[in-house]
């Protein structure tokens, strides 16, 4: 421990290179803007992204492919070899059901072995397949999105791991004329049961090779985080293609079959298509990690499974960090275990606060036994999901990388900032059934509009990449017409506030001042005096260090006692919020943060 990374990398990591250099294209569009793409083109890849599973059981039939925890405690699961044979056997009995491109699988349940190879055998025949958020089932106390969402599938078949935690669930009239399939405790068709009911056949490996690679095969839902969820249909080809498109800039995934403990749920295109189908792609192991990021047994549960697991690379989500950054520097044991192996921390879903990578980074330099560099990725659901991704040796905080090959950005000024618009093979062909919505996403030349905004690291070399700048619909301008660029004032606070606060929304539309309304990481502590008095201090040491005016400055804040609802739209189930459900839902708390009378209000300056 402490001996630099350099000194213990061996011959053969040293001979394995973790990145493809950058080489990015660049032309100027008139009228303003940019139209960036890779200089290295796709290359030819498998058509769909389940001829993986069965290249790998041909050619590695006892890896480990999927790992999860028993309820005795020990780790249980399948080898590429029985994963294929049971998808196929599954898949059979899918057929013998009659379920086909328009009756889909519905599954309900968190990810699971059997989640897993229920969701591969349907794509296998081309059966839709849609893994819905288990919060919307367990946490929501209407079923507002369930319904909705089942609305929109009307699936012929549902699958839970556990029936007595979806009972409720289940007796949703949406959730009528399903086949209910559970993986324990009965109250349905047992999930052995399919693995029984048809043998594959000549007739079975037909549908296989015949299914189209361009048909939808799998359903994702928006998080609702700027509205209703809607079903994002993807593709094979979507898949297939965004894991060549990494196969290219992560080269070392070729020569070295990953293997990752993740926690990010299946029913969000992180955990769902980016990790699960990279391990597919391959030949890597999925340990799944029943633990959350969030303090508590949940997080427990993590740190017990880091310690016996040895991933390759972290994924993980900027609150996954934070909770793991003190453990990694306090414990030697901890640490020892999650560098062993170690090739690559990433971080999506949200940017990572800039102290946070720094002692990320402090951590891997002195402890790892070779250079661990520290990435990240911009997509989205609509694109399978990546992108952009880092694939530079030392990229700076909030790098989200370069386009992939393949991937062609056309980057808009809109409104004083620069919107992302995305083309390539990645992208998906529209929402389910919402052909306004799948009309309107794309523009006049193709391009999805994504309301995503970005700048250069360094204009002069665009090899050095973007870097997120929020979206647009966040930002807005004071009553003096200056413009707030909201997620960069967000992310400054989260900063100044890191172990304060779960979140904050940055509010003061057309108002002389910027405010903040703030979620405290504790609710139980936030109503004491010292608490509040340790918001004030960083908000005050935050505002010192701007070096701008009031669109830079917060100041005035106001601690929420509530936190954001799942139900109310306010929240999603992966942590992030919707700032307009938000700010509609407490227009009290908005009209009190802007009292001058109101004791509760924090005036940092």
């Amino acid at each position: 421990m402490g001996t630099r990374a350099e000194d213990r990398r061996t011959d053969a990591e040293s001979a394995t290179p973790l990145f493809a250099p950058p080489r990015i294209e660049r032309r100027a569009l008139p009228g303003g803007g940019w139209l960036v793409r890779s200089a290295e083109p796709l290359a030819p890849h498998a058509p769909r992204i389940t001829d993986w599973l069965w290249h790998w059981a041909a050619n590695a039939p006892h890896r480990p492919f999927l790992r999860e925890r028993a309820p005795d405690g020990a780790w249980r699961g399948v080898t590429f070899g029985e994963a294929a044979e049971q998808a196929r056997r599954i898949a059979a009995a899918l057929r013998a059901r009659g379920l086909g491109p328009g009756r889909p699988v519905a599954v309900l349940s968190a990810n699971s072995v059997r989640h897993a190879l229920i969701a591969l055998a349907a794509q296998a025949i081309g059966v839709p397949c849609a893994a819905v958020s288990p919060p919307y089932s367990l946490m929501s106390a209407d079923l507002g999105k369930l319904r909705h969402v089942l609305r929109k599938l009307r699936p012929r078949l549902i699958y839970v791991e556990e029936a007595a935690p979806f009972a409720r669930a289940l007796a949703v009239e949406e959730a009528a004329g399903a086949e209910v399939v559970t993986g324990e405790g009965g109250g349905g068709t047992p999930f052995a049961a399919l693995l029984g009911d048809a043998a594959p056949d000549a007739a079975l490996e037909d549908a296989i090779a015949a299914v189209d690679p361009d048909a939808p095969v799998k359903i994702l839902f928006t998080s609702g985080s700027t509205g209703v969820p809607k079903g994002v249909l993807g593709t094979h080809r979507m898949m297939a293609a965004n894991q060549q498109q990494m196969a290219q800039v992560w080269p070392f995934l070729l020569r070295e079959p990953p293997a990752i403990l993740d926690w990010l749920p299946w029913s969000h295109v992180f955990g769902g298509s980016h990790n699960l189908n990279m391990m597919l792609r391959f030949g890597g192991t999925l340990w799944i990690d029943e633990g959350r990021p969030m303090p508590g047994p949940a997080h427990e549960r993590t740190l017990a499974n880091l310690r016996e697991v040895p991933a390759t690379i972290r994924f993980d989500v900027p609150r996954g960090y934070a909770l793991l950054l003190p453990h990694l520097e306090s414990d030697a044991a901890l640490r020892e275990r999650f560098f062993e192996r170690l090739r690559l921390m990433f971080c999506a879903g949200a940017a990572l606060p800039e102290a946070a990578w720094t002692r990320l980074s402090a951590i891997a330099a002195a402890h790892a036994p070779r250079k661990v560099p520290m990435v990240s990725s911009w997509g989205l659901t609509e694109t399978a999901p990546a992108v952009t991704t880092a694939h530079m040796p030392d990229p700076p905080a909030g790098c989200i990388g370069v386009p992939l090959p393949g991937a062609e950005l056309r980057l808009v000024p809109v409104d004083g900032k620069t919107e992302i618009r995305v083309r390539g093979p990645m992208v998906f062909p529209g929402y389910l059934d919402e052909p306004e919505a799948s009309a309107a996403a794309f523009d006049e030349e193709g391009f999805l509009r994504t309301g995503d905004a970005a700048t250069w690291v360094d204009e002069a070399d665009p090899n050095l990449g973007l870097r997120f700048d929020g979206r647009l619909v966040e930002d807005f301008k004071l009553a003096s017409g200056t413009r707030v660029n909201a997620a960069e004032l967000r992310g400054r606070a989260l900063t100044a506030l890191a172990g304060l606060v779960r979140d904050v929304v940055v509010v003061g539309s057309d108002r002389e001042e910027v405010g903040l309304l703030v979620f405290p990481a504790d609710p139980a502590a936030a109503a004491e005096a010292g608490y509040l008095a340790r918001l004030r201090e960083g908000l005050a040491r935050m505002n010192a260090a701007s070096g701008g005016g009031a669109s830079r400055r917060v100041a005035r804040a106001l601690v929420l006692a509530e936190p954001p609802s799942l139900d109310a739209g306010e929240a999603t189930d992966k942590g992030s919020l919707n700032v307009r459900a938000i700010q509609a839902r407490r227009a009290a708390d908005l009209a009190r943060l802007y009292d001058d009378a109101c004791a509760e209000v924090i005036r940092p300056d």
